[in-house]
């Protein structure tokens, strides 16, 4: 008679622990929590219509374009804060070639995102070969990167912004990648049904979907493949909780580092390129504090500031929470100078709650 004993190595976990281990758990609770409160206070001021919900979604999405390659940095245990002033420096290198030289906007695009990713590629290069903290690093390049903008655009123009861009845009092919609207045909077919409401004039209440929510979406969706279904994404986690470790086992931890400095650099460069071509203007001050507000989300997101725990879903919902405060606060007509301070209260309870639940995760193993 064989009697089976279980082996004390092989330990079952409870879909409750399972749970609490995933990083976007405090974000998605919060995102339902935001809704909740702003459905009650705000149910009926247009934020949750048609136009409302792309509204919030549309600004959601200029921060979650951010905030997934950051998301897959800090991670890996890096912060980058020069996003912000890279986006106001690509705004300048697509204006001017484009309105001061005549350049097609595809080369200034082209030129646009070269120039980034170079600049990321130095953030990074520095970072691993030096062994500074990125904090340092890249806080010197926010005011590099600030400053360089400035002075190239008043050295250029005389002034601190470009305008008339859509002029030199307007009939490029690129142009809808950037600043168009997607699937007008089943959302007009939907307001004819009545689900979507109607202007004045008989037009749906909104055209379309924005391309930045576009983006939004599908660098999420590809993030989270890195993350979770690729050698990269094991490298990234690697890389950030114990990065000595990871070299001892083989992981091109500075390769991998340098690429996801390259990746955000990239990410905010996509942003100031919506940018430009939605508003067809560039300004030296384009993504001020961007930076700030892209760790935010990612931390109320679930991922740790020490490294080696975090998702880019997580953040996904972070700018969403960030999107839908935002624009609840303007449509219930609240004073609008509140809204940092709860997104920095939001940031410490995250924070906060985030610590606890690993720790509650960490103890139930």
């Amino acid at each position: 008679m064989t009697t089976q004993t279980s082996d004390e190595r092989v330990r079952s976990v409870s879909s409750l622990s399972r749970l609490l281990a995933r990083p976007e758990l405090g974000a998605m609770a919060g995102t339902l929590l935001v809704l909740v409160f702003f459905a009650v206070t705000a149910g009926g001021s247009g934020l949750f219509s048609a136009k409302g919900i792309v509204n919030f979604l549309e600004v959601s999405a200029q921060l979650g374009i951010l905030a997934a390659p950051v998301a897959l940095l800090m991670i890996a245990g890096e912060f980058d804060l020069s996003v912000g002033s890279m986006i106001g420096f690509a705004g300048i290198v697509i204006a001017i070639p484009t309105v001061v030289w005549g350049w097609p906007i595809e080369l200034s695009l082209l030129l646009s995102f070269i120039v980034c990713g170079f600049f990321g590629y130095l953030n990074g290069l520095i970072v691993v070969k030096t062994g500074l903290p990125s904090f340092i690093v890249t806080l010197g390049s926010l005011f590099m990167l600030r400053g360089l903008t400035l002075g190239i655009m008043r050295g250029v123009t005389g002034r601190t912004q470009a305008s008339g861009i859509h002029e030199y845009s307007k009939d490029a092919w690129i142009t809808p990648l950037f600043s168009g609207q997607i699937f007008q045909t089943p959302i007009a077919w939907l307001a004819e049904l009545g689900i979507i409401g109607k202007r004045a004039d008989g037009l749906p209440m909104i055209s379309g979907i924005p391309m930045s929510i576009i983006w939004w979406i599908a660098l999420t969706l590809v993030c989270t493949w890195l993350l979770t279904r690729t050698r990269f994404g094991n490298w990234i986690f690697a890389s950030g909780g114990d990065q000595n470790a990871a070299r001892n086992l083989g992981v091109p931890v500075a390769r991998t580092k340098i690429t996801l400095f390259v990746f955000t650099a990239l990410a905010a460069c996509l942003f100031a390129a919506i940018q430009v071509l939605v508003t067809g203007s560039a300004d030296t001050l384009r993504g001020n504090l961007k930076e700030f507000e892209a760790i935010i989300a990612v931390v109320i997101g679930g991922t740790l500031l020490t490294g080696g725990y975090g998702s880019a879903i997580g953040a996904m919902f972070g700018a969403l929470i960030f999107g839908v405060v935002q624009m609840g606060i303007f449509y219930t007509g609240i004073d609008t100078d509140w809204f940092k301070l709860f997104m920095g209260a939001m940031m410490v309870t995250a924070v906060l709650f985030n610590s606890y639940v690993r720790n509650r995760a960490m103890r139930s193993r």
